[in-house]
């Protein structure tokens, strides 16, 4: 689709967002119709909205976890067995238990991690990938209109994948990047890459090392065509900025030689880079110049000075970042172009140039069926995409082509306004998360756990802890968790060694979820947890703090386990008297390296 035929179709289907959504519905409908899934609550074939709705309940991961788990760890075809939902037995049944919740499927997503910690798997179809694609091309055609010129320079956008697995039943599970990278740019025309400054043989290395250094050495060559920075998340931007400035040296001895550095021995790269390397001394004395100053403030636009804007996403959590992507980057323009989930791509962002603080996703209607619930607590009922209002606080709740019924998806959006009879929305956050680095995503109730582990470590010392909040450290590279304690001494010997700390803080690692070990020790995308020991009286001042300047009760205070104001956090390392950190990487399992 042209740029002129995608615009146009923006404003057909956003003119008339509710029938659209209706007839959305009815062709998910139409095509599972004879599914299981929606026999299970007698739908009996209805494809109208007042029936789904009456019938087809709200559901979490969680509600459908023994469905999911079964269909992906049974062969097809299967033997007579029984499905539950609700831990309720639903039904005998003998045909292939794929059809229980879809008329076809493809492979299975594995997310980045839920709001309760482990990866989800979402299955995958045909439609959904050309819902998908078709959402690429409408956001390419919003930036056309924007900026000219994209497709007559390079981009260097640092691609990562992941490896993949099989469940026992013969499904593919993969991220939905990997999925992107592997399999539709090899159907893509062979010129799809060649804006592209990374060679897709590195790009498609599973060794981060390896593929960073190429991409990194690559994008180094091409610094005069390179018109747009960016990775996935502003978290990854940063690491790559981290890896420039712990491997230049190593870089610019391979520029000045035109030799690729002997730790990148994959023979893939190996064999592409040969078309690449040249020896380049005074690009490399360049580049040498730049990256020896102590100061990295603007570093992007000082090695690629044609660069237009920054391509990455910074809303949500990422918006923690959008501070330090602004230093290194000189204040580019940071762009923040679709609202993209495993579970379904809905959003597109109209105003790309935006303050990225201030970044809009216009959900497109025929992407998904999709309901809001309020988190008014006196609204229980999902709205309808054209009923939601201005100002208003929602969580997404969508009917996809993948197989998800009324599914809360755990994403937390305020409305800001329509583009024609579509409702717009900023992202703010993931339901119950605390916090939030990279991919992981971590609750209160996961942090609790994790501190009463600590608490057993430091039973032997004669020290309890008298109260404790967190924050997500964001001016390392990477960041990391900051727990801040205050303890109470038994026994006035009985102060904790900082080898005792020490191991509170490995403790903790073991007890966080699978996603945050697997940046942990996989992605090295966070850094050691750190617990801040604060003096006697500090969480009392940050109660009087709140009380006095944010209009707390003091009735009804309660410590918050995740601290984010920086007044708060400010006041909080005003009174640290010592600092530790885990001195190993926690425990991750083979298993779990999805």
């Amino acid at each position: 689709m042209d740029d002129a035929k995608a615009l146009q179709f923006i404003e057909e289907v956003t003119e008339n967002a509710d029938k659209v959504q209706q007839t959305t519905l009815a062709g998910i409908l139409s095509q599972n119709g004879e599914i299981e899934y929606l026999k299970c609550f007698n739908l009996d074939g209805a494809t109208d909205r007042e029936a789904f709705k009456s019938k087809i309940p709200v559901v979490t991961y969680e509600d459908i976890l023994p469905t999911n788990s079964r269909w992906r760890s049974l062969p097809d075809p299967l033997r007579s067995t029984h499905l539950r939902f609700n831990n309720q037995v639903l039904m005998n049944f003998a045909f292939p238990l794929l059809k229980f919740v879809l008329s076809s499927i493809l492979f299975c997503f594995n997310s980045s991690g839920t709001s309760g910690g482990e990866g989800k798997l979402i299955p995958a179809t045909k439609q959904d990938q050309d819902v998908r694609g078709l959402q690429i091309s409408l956001a390419r055609a919003i930036l056309n209109r924007h900026m000219t010129g994209l497709d007559e320079g390079k981009s260097l956008h640092f691609m990562f994948v992941k490896p993949e697995r099989r469940t026992q039943g013969g499904l593919v599970v993969r991220s939905t990047i990997t999925r992107f990278l592997k399999i539709e740019i090899k159907n893509l025309p062979d010129d799809a890459m060649k804006t592209a400054s990374s060679p897709y043989e590195a790009v498609c290395c599973e060794d981060i090392f390896q593929s960073m250094y190429t991409q990194m050495l690559c994008g180094l060559y091409e610094r005069e065509r390179i018109i747009r920075v960016g990775t996935i998340f502003a978290s990854g931007l940063l690491r790559a900025i981290r890896f420039l400035q712990l491997n230049w040296k190593e870089l610019i001895h391979d520029i000045r030689t035109g030799s690729l550095d002997p730790r990148v021995d994959d023979q893939a790269i190996r064999g592409c880079m040969d078309r690449v390397l040249r020896p380049e001394p005074e690009l490399a004395d360049m580049l040498a110049r730049e990256c020896e100053k102590d100061k990295w403030e603007g570093i992007i636009t000082r090695i690629w000075p044609n660069a237009k804007f920054i391509d990455t996403i910074v809303t949500g959590s990422m918006s923690q970042y959008i501070p330090t992507v602004d230093y290194y980057s000189g204040g580019l323009p940071v762009i923040c172009a679709m609202y993209v989930s495993s579970e379904c791509a809905v959003g597109i962002n109209f105003d790309p140039f935006c303050n990225p603080s201030e970044v809009s996703y216009t959900f497109m209607p025929q992407a998904a069926y999709m309901e809001f619930l309020p988190l008014d607590p006196e609204f229980s009922e999902p709205v309808d995409l054209v009923n939601v209002e201005i100002g208003k606080e929602y969580e997404l709740v969508a009917t996809t082509y993948t197989g998800l019924y009324r599914y809360r998806v755990g994403d937390i959006f305020r409305v800001t306004g329509f583009h024609n009879t579509a409702p717009q929305f900023r992202f703010l956050t993931r339901r119950n998360v605390l916090l939030s680095i990279d991919s992981d995503k971590t609750d209160e109730s996961t942090l609790q756990g994790a501190v009463a582990r600590a608490y057993k470590v430091l039973d032997e010392s004669k020290t309890v802890v008298v109260d404790y909040t967190s924050y997500a450290d964001t001016t390392t590279i990477p960041g990391h968790y900051v727990i801040f304690w205050e303890l109470l001494l038994k026994d006035p010997d009985g102060w904790p060694s900082g080898e005792v700390v020490e191991q509170c803080c490995l403790a903790m690692e073991e007890a966080m979820d699978a996603v945050y070990r697997r940046c942990r020790v996989g992605d090295k995308s966070i850094g050691p947890l750190e617990i801040r020991i604060v003096e006697r009286g500090s969480f009392e001042e940050l109660m009087d703090y709140a009380v006095e300047k944010r209009s707390a009760t003091f009735s009804q205070y309660k410590t918050p386990k995740c601290v984010k104001l920086k007044p708060m956090v400010d006041l909080l390392n005003s009174r640290v008297v010592s600092a530790h950190f885990s001195p190993a990487l926690p425990h991750w399992a083979a298993e779990e390296r999805l």
